[in-house]
């Protein structure tokens, strides 16, 4: 069984909802979800904010804060969740941040993906990497880190469906300890 219909799944047997809100992977993690008979059981929709602007006119996120973060950061991605989730009216929302490739954006190597994750008690983010096996990570230096930093492996297109696979492990892992 897919990651997706075991999240379907997990929301339904709950009653609950989710919404996405997603700049690299502009709409591939809504269209994932989709891909599974019964998704619209618990599939609100999503927000595609692949530029800054539409960050903070359509998910709220303060413009200061991504001055002050960047884009790709795990601050931006928990405020994209949060403000997916209540823009949409759902009890969940995933946030999708980070950069694609095939270079390097704002110091960020390619791989470089957060997460971010609001659900009805707490909102969180973790990097794309640390959620999936090892296989699909690598390490890289980033300017201004002692050590190297865990990074999406892959072309642009593998980054991005990694990114989703990603974002739906760590919303089940949320939605099952949600209590």
């Amino acid at each position: 069984m897919t990651t997706a219909q075991l999240l379907i799944d997990e929301l339904r047997s709950r009653n609950q909802t989710i919404a996405f809100c997603e700049s690299l992977t502009a709409g591939l993690a809504a269209a994932t979800l989709a891909d599974v008979p019964g998704a619209s059981d618990v599939l609100v929709g999503g927000l595609v904010t692949y530029s800054a602007q539409l960050k903070t006119e359509l998910a709220h996120v303060p413009a200061d804060l991504i001055e002050e973060e960047g884009v790709v950061s795990a601050a931006v991605a928990r405020e994209m969740a949060r403000g997916a989730r209540k823009v949409c009216g759902t009890d969940w929302a995933v946030a999708l941040t980070g950069v694609a490739g095939p270079g390097a954006q704002d110091g960020m190597p390619a791989g470089t993906v957060w997460i971010g994750l609001a659900g009805p008690k707490w909102t969180a983010s973790s990097q794309a990497a640390e959620l999936l096996d090892s296989e699909a990570g690598r390490y890289a230096l980033v300017d201004g880190h002692a050590t190297p930093v865990r990074v999406l492996a892959g072309s642009r297109n593998e980054i991005r469906r990694r990114a989703v696979e990603a974002a739906l492990v760590g919303a089940l892992t949320g939605v099952r300890e949600q209590n």
